[in-house]
């Protein structure tokens, strides 16, 4: 999935010479189409595609049950490594990328298709948590090495190489993060996706230093057993329609439930009533509580007022960009002139018509963008994607 016709060249003769098929398209509509017919063995992916942000498309493939195994590779002059590792891709690329990067990317994602057995190492202190976790997550397909203690981990990694990660922070040698920091000194330890599952309630903090090393974290209560199963899924790139139907019954529990939506505040800036009818209908059966800007002059003063009651918390900001007062470029300007909110997720709502609205809107501080009329899916596929986790 690629716009720039000379660099899907380049890609297309790649592909040919390492002896694959190749299927090329243009835009996200387009490659999700042939995503679904065509079932491919592997995805590369832009992430500026001309109809829809690429990390949509990625959550879209990933929440897909037909597609959400087949590895995804990203290749962009954006840097959005993070979003993309935490959503499930196996690798990413900066543009311009070089011959010998594209081609162990293809190597890798030939090994993860071709693969028969995952290999899974969890590392648990408490006996009955790790045959738990053994139970759930073991099947034909999965190998599941369990241990109790940081030092047999690393141990472990030291002598082989693991497809995913399953860690307790509190161990009896040292802590789970420290594990973590040990292994990204090591050089003879390799590092797979890591998926932090734990009783502890994280501070922000200590979220942001794991986040360094974890694709996903994961608090333990009653349903978070379906979450650490479609983690593990997902990262492990097993087929869906394979698994045992129990399991296949618990991941479409996950899908339906969407979570991260629930109780969240999103600020919608748009001048068009209708347009805010339509979010409004979209979002609110989510969980999402809307409130409503004219503007951007009123969407300043909402933030404004919500920075003073953290009960009213915005968590993301859907800006419209041709609105009257204070157009939608200028209002994140000035969001992200006020430190408090650098890193409020916005996503703008351009005009199809008006190809540069892409750029002009992440220039001026948007992490997305999606262009109207709008359609539902993708919209609420960017809104997964930025929600605060």
């Amino acid at each position: 999935m690629e716009d720039d016709a000379a660099f899907a060249m380049i890609l297309r003769d790649l592909v040919h010479e390492m002896g694959f098929q190749c299927v090329a398209t243009t835009s996200a509509n387009d490659g999700l189409v042939a995503a679904a017919q065509f079932l491919p063995s592997a995805i590369i992916l832009d992430i500026n595609l001309p109809d829809h942000s690429g990390l949509g498309v990625l959550d879209q493939l990933k929440r897909d049950p037909r597609t959400r195994h087949i590895p995804v590779h990203i290749a962009s002059i954006a840097d959005y490594k993070r979003e993309a590792l935490e959503l499930g891709a196996i690798g990413y690329a900066l543009k311009p990328a070089k011959r010998e990067e594209l081609v162990a990317a293809l190597r890798r994602m030939e090994a993860t298709f071709s693969q028969s057995l995952r290999h899974v190492l969890v590392v648990e202190d408490d006996p009955r948590q790790r045959e738990s976790i053994r139970h759930l997550l073991s099947n034909g397909d999965v190998q599941i090495t369990a241990v109790a203690s940081a030092g047999d981990a690393l141990a472990r990694l030291k002598a082989t190489t693991f497809d995913c990660m399953v860690v307790d922070l509190n161990l009896p040698d040292y802590s789970g993060y420290d594990l973590l920091e040990k292994m990204s000194q090591e050089e003879d330890v390799a590092f797979p996706p890591v998926i932090i599952y734990t009783g502890r309630v994280l501070n922000r903090e200590e979220e942001q230093r794991l986040r360094r090393y974890s694709k996903s974290i994961i608090i333990k209560d009653a349903r978070s057993p379906e979450r650490l199963l479609d983690e593990v899924t997902l990262f492990l790139h097993q087929v869906e329609a394979k698994l045992p139907p129990e399991h296949q019954q618990m991941l479409k529990a996950v899908r339906d439930r969407e979570s991260i939506l629930e109780g969240r505040r999103v600020l919608v800036v748009e001048d068009d009533v209708r347009n805010v009818f339509a979010l409004s209908s979209v979002l609110e059966p989510k969980g999402m509580s809307v409130v409503i800007a004219r503007n951007g002059r009123e969407a300043l003063d909402v933030l404004t007022r919500s920075s003073q009651e953290p009960s009213k918390r915005i968590d993301l900001v859907l800006m419209d960009i041709m609105m009257p007062e204070m157009d939608g470029l200028t209002a994140m300007r000035e969001i992200r002139k006020r430190g408090e909110w650098k890193t409020l997720p916005i996503i703008a709502l351009t005009a199809k018509a008006m190809a540069d609205d892409h750029d002009k809107s992440l220039a001026a501080g948007a992490n997305d963008y999606i262009a109207k009329p709008l359609d539902i899916e993708k919209l609420l596929s960017l809104v997964r994607v930025w929600m605060p986790k």
